[in-house]
């Protein structure tokens, strides 16, 4: 017997919402919550299975434990990996290949050695033991003064951070979510922050160099009415099926930072270079197999449009534009999983 799957979390947007598109697709969709895995592992072996993998809910604001976080459900994922060696279970995205987008400096080295364009990362190893006058070091060696750190592991614009420095002028700014909490280390604000004072800033990047980063190089993105803008595409089966503009005033795009959403078609992108997003985001996914819907995050560099890809994430398919709207990208998830229902 064939059954739909869905590994998530009960009253969430992406549950209720894939749920939704589900009943119009005439899919039955046997739902399992994630501290139930264990118990849906042991029944596994029961028939064909197809799964939706959603990500599980980490409740934790503190950046510190990010690394515990993400390696505890690297070994969930790991356990539906060996379930499905064993039995007919696939995957609309394979776990193997949520694990490997989870890493963000090697999502972007194998990106890079396809020959994509992407958002270019300055330091390729770790830079856990780096302290702040490591990171100006670095800069000034590169001769690049404005970067973009990232923890290596989390979502969300956890611990992202946009420095800008001037040396000539000993002036720097740094933009981040991450703060410094008496009791409780350094946590996400949710909250975009402009620093302005070099001993504030030194402090904040020696704790949030310690989580080891990526280290980026920051492009001038392009500009709509006033703001600057990138892009996040939702790929299924490697067609763009949603693609959405993203505006802010400053470096952080993400919208649940108080930015602004735009659709796509608004921002009048050259036919040229929507079709360059097309390719960009469908060669992309071809490099990792097992991997049917993936949101893509693209830079538009400001004069020439060239697009870039900042980051690539497994489960990124949630858009509030699209649930509120018509749904499009569930239901077109739903429609795949009931047509393998129908396949003999």
């Amino acid at each position: 017997m064939k059954q739909a799957v869905l590994l998530g979390n009960e009253g969430t947007k992406r549950t209720v919402y894939f749920r939704q598109a589900a009943s119009l697709a005439k899919l039955p969709v046997l739902f399992m919550e994630w501290n139930r895995m264990d118990e849906w592992m042991q029944q596994s072996g029961q028939g064909e299975w197809f799964v939706k993998i959603d990500p599980p809910l980490w409740h934790s604001c503190c950046l510190e434990e990010l690394d515990r976080l993400t390696g505890g459900y690297l070994k969930k994922l790991d356990g539906l990996a060996a379930v499905s060696r064993e039995h007919k279970i696939q995957f609309l995205n394979h776990p193997d290949t949520i694990k490997q987008l989870l890493n963000k400096r090697e999502c972007k080295r194998k990106l890079q050695k396809a020959g994509l364009a992407v958002t270019q990362m300055l330091e390729e190893e770790a830079v856990a033991a780096w302290k702040a006058e490591n990171l100006l070091d670095f800069m000034e060696k590169c001769g690049v003064f404005q970067v973009f750190i990232k923890p290596v592991n989390g979502s969300g614009a956890a611990g992202v951070s946009a420095l800008r420095w001037q040396p000539s002028k000993n002036r720097m700014i740094l933009y981040t979510c991450a703060l410094e909490h008496p009791q409780s280390g350094l946590v996400n604000t949710k909250r975009l922050r402009r620093f302005t004072k070099k001993e504030e800033i030194i402090s904040l990047l020696n704790r949030i160099l310690r989580l080891d980063c990526v280290i980026e190089r920051w492009y001038a993105k392009a500009q709509h009415q006033g703001y600057s803008y990138d892009l996040r595409a939702v790929v299924l089966d490697g067609r763009v099926e949603f693609l959405l503009g993203r505006l802010s005033k400053g470096p952080i795009t993400n919208l649940h930072l108080n930015n602004h959403p735009l659709e796509a078609d608004a921002l009048e992108i050259p036919a040229c270079i929507r079709d360059g997003i097309e390719e960009l985001c469908a060669r992309a996914v071809s490099c990792y197999p097992g991997l049917r819907c993936a949101g893509i995050d693209i830079l538009l560099e400001r004069g020439s449009l060239k697009p870039r890809i900042i980051e690539m994430n497994a489960q990124g398919d949630l858009i509030y534009q699209d649930i509120f709207h018509e749904n499009r990208i569930y239901r077109r998830q739903a429609e795949i999983m009931a047509e393998w229902m129908k396949q003999i």
